[in-house]
């Protein structure tokens, strides 16, 4: 996919790995929502990239991914704003928990919703131009972690959601590729959460364990997650790929 005049949306987008693939997709030309709960921090993104990109090749919208309601009117606003989507990539996440049902509606139940919105609007066999989903996943998606259950349950379901509507897509004729992004440890406020006990809960005993895997396997910086981000945007060959990125070796693929 050539990604000059493309329409992306991306969730999560104010800071961290969102705002990293945000600023990746505009580089290339893309015009991109940036959407984020974070009102106040979303604000400030868009005039940073309003100075860098121009003001016409943004536009940030406030939501809850939590709120059907709210993911409903962000997909409508979009298509008011720049008439088409292309590419989605679904990265708002959170790590909870103590509150583990809200963990699991933002990584998994949002998620899944906001890939059937997409699809409404996307797919060929409806009327679509089909196009590029991304769902941020986790190398949790393969491994235990003693000290987050519930998030390393949300991003196995989001691995195999996404494997699956991927060959739902490839059996349908969608005209939609849809590939889940892996990493490891990454330098996002994220990994603050694993230093709260209010976050943890019962688990903040494991905190010096996780941080011990955090010496071991090294911390990832965003624009190597988004490099690897484009790369599954931009390759045709790709849909139903769990794509890997760690320290040791780099991004690869995980072979089923």
């Amino acid at each position: 996919m050539n990604l000059k005049n493309t329409v992306s949306l991306v969730t999560g987008a104010s800071q961290g790995l969102g705002k990293a693939f945000a600023e990746a997709l505009l580089k290339k030309g893309a015009k991109v929502v940036i959407s984020d709960i974070n009102h106040v921090q979303g604000a400030i993104t868009k005039a940073e990239f309003d100075q860098k990109y121009g003001t016409s090749q943004t536009t940030f919208i406030s939501c809850d991914v939590t709120s059907q309601s709210q993911l409903k009117d962000l997909f409508s606003k979009t298509l008011q704003k720049f008439g088409k989507l292309d590419i989605l990539c679904n990265n708002a996440g959170i790590n909870n928990e103590n509150s583990w049902e809200e963990t699991i509606s933002v990584n998994l139940v949002a998620l899944v919703q906001a890939n059937y919105l997409a699809l409404e609007h996307m797919r060929c066999d409806h009327g679509g131009k089909g196009g590029s989903i991304v769902n941020v996943a986790s190398m949790s998606s393969f491994l235990p972690a003693a000290h987050a259950p519930v998030y390393t349950a949300s991003k196995h379901g989001v691995l195999g959601f996404t494997r699956s509507l991927a060959e739902a897509s490839r059996l349908g004729n969608y005209g939609i590729r849809i590939n889940a992004l892996c990493p490891g440890f990454v330098n996002t406020p994220i990994l603050d959460t694993i230093n709260h006990e209010e976050t943890l809960g019962m688990f903040y005993q494991f905190k010096d364990t996780v941080k011990h895997l955090m010496d071991v396997f090294g911390i990832l910086e965003p624009s190597i997650i988004a490099d690897g981000f484009i790369q599954l945007v931009e390759d045709d060959s790709l849909n139903g790929a769990a794509m890997k990125i760690t320290k040791s070796k780099g991004i690869h693929f995980e072979n089923y």
